[in-house]
């Protein structure tokens, strides 16, 4: 509908994944040049996680795009909590395999066979198992034990597997050190940065041929990003409705004010509080604070000035510190933001570490 409205080739905003849309994050460019690096080995595992709406399965869906002209198979299953037999079911029928009714010893028999003919046409296989965190423990060992069909002295098959976060504790619990040994990389995926999220949108975007319509503010971008957590699928579905509440409403320009007006809408169907849409809808914008914040540093500052009687250096002192307080609720916020994530990554690569050693 708004695609018409604002001349866009397609949608830019649509929650299927599309190598097309792919942006080169610092995460999601790291996470790629994993997944690139494994299938140059040619065996093991590579593991990816990350919270629900990270762009997992964008990842995927890019990586098939890169490697298409290569000589891998490729195949791609998604699932949770597949018991073992019906695990080796879904990758034969992944593969093209007849899998009705046949035991788990003729599955097994099928499945390397079609390994070893790609592997004599010259042809490497590739798994990808998506969200794999609701997996059983056979489940994940079924998959570890095809990683055993080798073909003079190669793998005949590479598996990567995805995840939520909780599939990192899954693989540092009791019971897999087997399969951690043949992990050669790994990888979590976090959300994006508030400078990654415009780049973002201006991205997907540019992609289905935007051109400056509409425009849309600077501050817009900064409350997208505060409002989704940087989360890329959250990121979609907010700009989605307000690329449609702009052509709606007929605007070519997206102000904070647009903005605040469709997230009261998502808050609602969300279920927030009377007092969570209250405060939302009377937030100022991120230019009016900054102004704010710099008005009351000139009222300080004339007060002291008016109050006279100290002498200059003094008068500087305590201008310094007028405009240090002032500045202070415009830099906490980030300041914490950049300490959680510190944290969370400090937390993350020791424990990485210990399921190491």
């Amino acid at each position: 509908m708004y695609e018409t409205f604002y001349g866009l080739k397609r949608k830019p905003f649509q929650l299927s994944p599309d190598a097309r849309f792919f942006f080169n994050s610092k995460g999601h460019k790291r996470a790629l040049s994993y997944l690139r690096y494994g299938v140059k080995q040619g065996e093991g595992f590579i593991i990816v996680t990350g919270d629900v709406g990270t762009g997992k399965t964008t990842l995927v869906t890019a990586l098939f795009k890169a490697i298409e002209q290569e000589n891998i198979v490729a195949a791609q299953i998604v699932t949770t909590q597949l018991q073992a037999d019906d695990m080796l079911r879904m990758v034969a029928a992944a593969f093209g395999l007849s899998s009705d009714r046949v035991g788990k010893a003729t599955l097994l028999r099928s499945l390397e066979a079609f390994f070893k003919a790609c592997a004599h046409e010259g042809k490497r296989v590739l798994l990808v198992v998506d969200e794999a965190q609701g997996l059983p423990k056979k489940s994940i060992e079924e998959l570890r034990m095809l990683s055993n069909f080798t073909f003079n002295g190669r793998a005949l098959l590479q598996t990567f597997m995805l995840g939520q976060r909780e599939f990192r504790a899954t693989m540092r619990s009791e019971g897999f050190e087997q399969l951690r040994q043949r992990v050669i990389a790994a990888y979590h995926l976090r959300p994006l940065d508030s400078e990654e999220t415009k780049g973002y949108i201006q991205h997907r975007l540019a992609t289905a041929g935007w051109v400056d319509d509409p425009l849309i503010d600077d501050e817009v971008f900064d409350g997208i990003h505060e409002f989704t957590g940087g989360v890329p699928r959250r990121i979609n579905t907010l700009c989605d409705r307000l690329m449609l509440f702009g052509c709606l409403e007929e605007l070519h320009h997206i102000t904070f004010e647009s903005f605040r007006a469709v997230r009261h809408d998502l808050m609602e169907e969300q279920g927030a509080t009377t007092q969570e849409l209250s405060q939302g809808a009377h937030e100022p914008s991120p230019s009016t604070q900054r102004a704010a914040q710099a008005s009351d540093s000139d009222r300080l500052s004339k007060r002291s000035e008016a109050a006279g009687g100290g002498s200059s250096s003094e008068d500087e002192r305590i201008s310094a510190m007028e405009r240090s307080v002032a500045s202070l609720a415009e830099t906490m916020r980030d300041e914490l933001s950049l300490l959680r994530n510190a944290l969370v990554e400090r937390g993350d690569e020791r424990n990485d570490n210990e399921s190491q050693k």
